[in-house]
């Protein structure tokens, strides 16, 4: 259901705001293998690379081959925050936590040969410092968007497949200084921006403040929040007046005997349409995020989400097989049922079973996943789901078919280097930005 596209989107915040964080007096080289292959002959005194569940034995085979060679290596990441005691059989040193805290602390022990273990510490502040983004560091030709805002870190809200619900990760929600994240999009120069936090609202009064710091700005944002957003009708007429353009929205189900079962206390799936009358009305779109496989999930999950996906002209939907990450609550709960089937970390992307379903088998709920990508993504509900507002509909069909339809023909353009001016161009056509 993805193609290259996905994995070319965007660069690594994390990697670049440890690079803006060095002295000067370090040479950095940031290495990105969905761009191309990594320079093992290289010469470097420090390796730091950042982990996901699904890159985590890739991760681990770029680390053994630089400590073969007699070079250090630091695993920082959510999978290494999640799974410590894993990660620091592969590693010189771990990171747990956010790495931009401990960050000159390494280069220090660097220094003086003496590397810790593990670095890690919990910042109970509500500010989220972030280093001036020094994006030199990077080739911006080789992502579709460089746009992109970090404001706030982390949810309010504990659901049991969210990594959120780990024993080692910082659970506060925390929010930039304003000063410094108005500063930061301003020198983006660009009108729009991506907000990729996980959740936008986690302070609803804190968000408001940001909307009136960049109402000025004459931006077009995109942005996610939790499903709870309905509830605020305030804060959408402030979305709509700094220029919201799209909502990135974590459904999950229209069920709400699996939203409870797995912890998701601020969704009812009750008030989804009314939440959803309210945000088309502002004429911005929605992408649903939809997840496949709870517990009280049967066969006929796949058409009813579907018809009713369709019906609500919803704009775009990610779609995932429900997945349970190391360290989550859910992961635990699986195990101790004896219902994982497979600890392959690379199968842990949300795209394939590796749990058994409760009341379908693995093969239904793989099939069902991708029958429902299949057609909700089909020319004839591509058509049904056009929005109502006209300026909606340039954006719209882009995604629709250039990124997920015929996201492959797309893809080969990224061989000749193209990819930003492919972003700049869908910028041009859906919000007339240059």
């Amino acid at each position: 259901m993805d193609t290259d596209l996905k994995r070319l989107l965007s660069p690594s915040l994390s990697l670049l705001s440890l690079a803006s964080l060095t002295p000067n007096e370090y040479e950095v080289i940031i290495e990105d293998e969905n761009i191309k292959s990594i320079d093992y002959s290289e010469p470097a005194d420090l390796v730091g690379i950042t982990v996901n569940v699904d890159t985590a034995k890739r991760a681990y085979e770029i680390s053994k081959r630089f400590r073969e060679k007699g070079v250090k290596v630091i695993l920082g990441g959510i999978h290494v925050s999640a799974s410590p005691e894993e990660s620091k059989k592969h590693s010189d040193s771990i990171c747990i936590g956010e790495g931009i805290y401990v960050w000159n602390d390494v280069l220090k022990d660097l220094k003086t040969g003496n590397l810790k273990r593990i670095y890690c510490r919990k910042n109970n502040s509500e500010r989220y410092e972030l280093p001036t983004m020094n994006w030199e560091f990077i080739n911006r030709n080789n992502y579709l968007y460089t746009n992109i805002i970090t404001a706030s870190k982390g949810c309010p809200y504990c659901c049991d497949f969210c990594y959120n619900s780990c024993e080692y990760i910082d659970k506060q929600y925390k929010m930039r200084n304003m000063a410094d994240l108005v500063n930061e999009i301003e020198r983006h120069e660009t009108k729009h921006i991506m907000f990729i936090d996980d959740n936008l609202i986690g302070n609803i009064e804190w968000t408001k403040k940001l909307l009136r710091h960049i109402k000025h700005l004459n931006l077009s944002w995109n942005g996610a929040v939790s499903a709870n957003i309905g509830n605020h009708p305030e804060l959408l007429d402030m979305m709509k007046e700094t220029g919201c353009k799209s909502l990135f929205i974590g459904f999950e189900t229209i069920n709400n005997a699996s939203l409870m079962n797995v912890n998701k206390k601020q969704n009812r799936a009750e008030s989804y349409e009314k939440t959803i009358k309210e945000i088309h009305e502002r004429e911005i779109m929605i992408n649903a995020s939809i997840v496949f496989g709870f517990d009280n999930d049967h066969s006929n999950v796949f058409s009813q989400t579907v018809t009713w996906l369709v019906e609500n002209k919803i704009s775009t939907m990610t779609a995932h097989i429900l997945t349970p990450y190391p360290g989550t609550v859910l992961f635990k709960k699986l195990e101790k049922e004896k219902r994982i089937i497979s600890y392959d970390w690379n199968l842990y992307n949300t795209s394939n079973v590796v749990f058994k379903p409760r009341h379908m088998t693995e093969d239904e709920l793989y099939n069902g996943y991708i029958w429902a990508y299949n057609q909700f993504y089909s020319l004839q509900n591509i058509f049904k789901r056009i929005p109502d507002a006209k300026n909606q509909i340039a954006p719209y069909l882009l995604f629709n078919l250039f990124y997920r339809k015929y996201g492959k023909i797309t893809c080969q353009m990224t061989k000749f280097g193209l990819l930003n001016k492919i972003g700049k161009l869908a910028r041009k056509l859906s919000y007339n930005i240059n």
